[in-house]
């Protein structure tokens, strides 16, 4: 009986011991907080983000998290935000009280709100050009031909200027399709940013003579008729290029778009004088000259800016790349919200701006880097602060944790991994030569450690400090550039197979922002587990001597 009774007592403590540990190994007060209360959220708006979005819906639906979103385009998710129908909004440009070019109200009419950075991408140009029954996959274009293009002064695929982008390659006459969103869209606002910054005076002849940017395209230029056709939503745009009967047509659209559905895109005539596609390594290096407002009391604190962008001359830039924004509320008194859709809107961000962003990239866009994750985190816990009942942990902020990202590397969480090991352009993607084979240059898996680009020419890394590379076997593909950290890129080879260089074990990992953190355990955590230790190992063979003396 006595030995039953103390048998039952090292249990117990064994057990306690064990929970001990537990707890603190999965977080301060993780024993004794109680499961988040969610309620149903709703949100719309930008469809050129909805590939990314619905991925994070689908993820946080198995954890108990509700949300609906309808990509209705960025106007009109501005606009539902502003009368207080959605919970959420996603946009890729903010509110400017009245759109520049139609007038029309764009303003959050008094709701209170806060922008923050959920994903980046390139604005992509899908075509569907056929030479003797079979698709033209590598079409190349500089941004005057682009332009001329979307306001109708090139408008056939013969034109001299198109031949000359492809190398003396001339298309058969097949007359150009324009096609652009006939809804307020993110994607015309793109592509109207970067006409207004670089190509002026086309866009304001087109624009009804405003240099203005809009959400709203000017179909065929305000005239009543043209060969430019409108679309609504970008599955509508997808789906006129894939028409059978729809040969000669390009469209501006998210890449996502086309390359989830296996079309080809324009290579784009970048400033340092190479033809890129927008993968999220080109994206994730242009947007490293991204102008970012970095002024928490302005109202658009977090939005961008462009112009740099646009003219980044490392040979790897895809020129139209931006970021797209949540708009989210952040009054104390909002009348939509409650706690619990406050923390569903918390979690759902949580998810989509962290571990989320290691799902885009292969879907065509681009993870965040990892100062506009912090940013966004800042701006989340303005939820907590409307309401304190909100389960949100502020240190995230300075220390983010458990955040399954490309950007970031174990060990050097300031580094940009995805831009500084971005592949260089072939030879082949310079004027005057090429244009290269189909597939090379789409660089679009995650980094893993299992393989990487392979060869290419030499690059002294002269326009893009800290960036030489060299040429192993010679194919016109560059290696990682040097200083990369030997961290490969799957999937990169021109054969899409990723097979070359392998890493020192380098791969997506969870990363801790704490430069003072030791690298043992915590003194509590050891303390249980040397305690759970003895528990186990050492209590029970005492135990057993002294009841064996009893019983002697």
């Amino acid at each position: 009986m006595i030995a039953t009774r103390t048998r039952m007592r090292v249990v117990r403590t064994v057990a306690l011991l064990l929970a001990g540990y537990l707890a603190v190994a999965a977080g301060p007060g993780a024993a004794s907080a109680a499961a988040p209360s969610y309620a149903l959220i709703q949100g719309s708006g930008s469809s050129w983000a909805a590939n990314a979005v619905n991925q994070w819906v689908a993820d946080v639906d198995a954890k108990g998290l509700k949300v609906v979103y309808t990509a209705n385009g960025a106007a009109q998710g501005r606009k539902d935000y502003a009368n207080k129908s959605t919970d959420f909004g996603v946009t890729d440009s903010p509110y400017r009280g009245k759109d520049p070019t139609t007038g029309a109200t764009d303003s959050s009419l008094g709701r209170s709100f806060a922008y923050l950075p959920v994903v980046a991408g390139g604005t992509a140009f899908p075509y569907n050009i056929e030479v003797g029954g079979k698709k033209i996959r590598n079409l190349r274009l500089s941004g005057d031909t682009l332009a001329k293009i979307f306001t109708n002064k090139i408008s056939n695929w013969n034109d001299p200027a198109i031949t000359s982008d492809n190398n003396g390659r001339a298309l058969p006459s097949i007359p150009i399709i324009p096609v652009v969103r006939a809804d307020g869209a993110g994607v015309t606002n793109q592509f109207s940013t970067w006409m207004t910054s670089q190509h002026a005076g086309l866009w304001k002849d087109c624009n009804g003579g405003k240099a203005a940017p809009t959400d709203y395209f000017p179909l065929n230029c305000g005239e009543a008729r043209g060969p430019q056709r409108a679309q609504t939503g970008s599955d509508g745009v997808m789906n006129f290029i894939k028409a059978k009967g729809s040969v000669g047509a390009i469209a501006m659209e998210e890449y996502s778009y086309p390359l989830m559905a296996g079309y080809p895109v324009a290579k784009l005539l970048n400033k340092a004088g190479y033809f890129t596609l927008p993968t999220q390594y080109n994206v994730a290096v242009a947007l490293t000259k991204a102008e970012i407002n970095d002024n928490p009391s302005d109202p658009n604190y977090l939005t961008q800016k462009l112009d740099k962008v646009y003219v980044n001359p490392d040979k790897r830039t895809y020129p139209l790349s931006s970021y797209v924004y949540a708009i989210i509320p952040t009054a104390a008194d909002d009348s939509r919200m409650t706690t619990a859709k406050r923390q569903t809107i918390v979690d759902f961000l949580k998810h989509s701006i962290c571990e989320g962003q290691s799902e885009i990239g292969p879907i065509g866009y681009s993870p965040l880097p990892i100062n506009l994750v912090q940013a966004s985190f800042t701006q989340v816990n303005k939820l907590k602060k409307a309401d304190p009942k909100v389960s949100f942990d502020a240190s995230i902020i300075q220390n983010v944790k458990n955040c399954h990202n490309p950007t970031f590397v174990a060990g050097h969480p300031e580094q940009n991994l995805l831009a500084k090991i971005a592949p260089f352009p072939a030879d082949c993607d310079r004027p005057g030569k090429g244009p290269c084979a189909d597939g090379v240059g789409s660089y679009n898996d995650n980094p893993n450690g299992t393989g990487g680009p392979k060869g290419g020419t030499t690059d002294t890394g002269s326009d893009t400090p800290g960036a030489a590379t060299t040429d192993t076997d010679g194919d016109g593909i560059p290696d990682a550039p040097a200083g990369a950290g030997d961290v490969p890129v799957a999937g990169g080879g021109a054969d899409g197979t990723g097979a070359g260089t392998t890493s020192d074990d380098v791969q997506v990992v969870a990363t801790t922002l704490d430069p003072d953190a030791g690298s043992g355990p915590p003194s509590v955590l050891a303390a249980l587990v040397i305690g759970l230790f003895a528990g186990v190992l050492i209590v029970p063979p005492v135990v057993a001597q002294v009841v064996g003396r009893r019983r002697s």
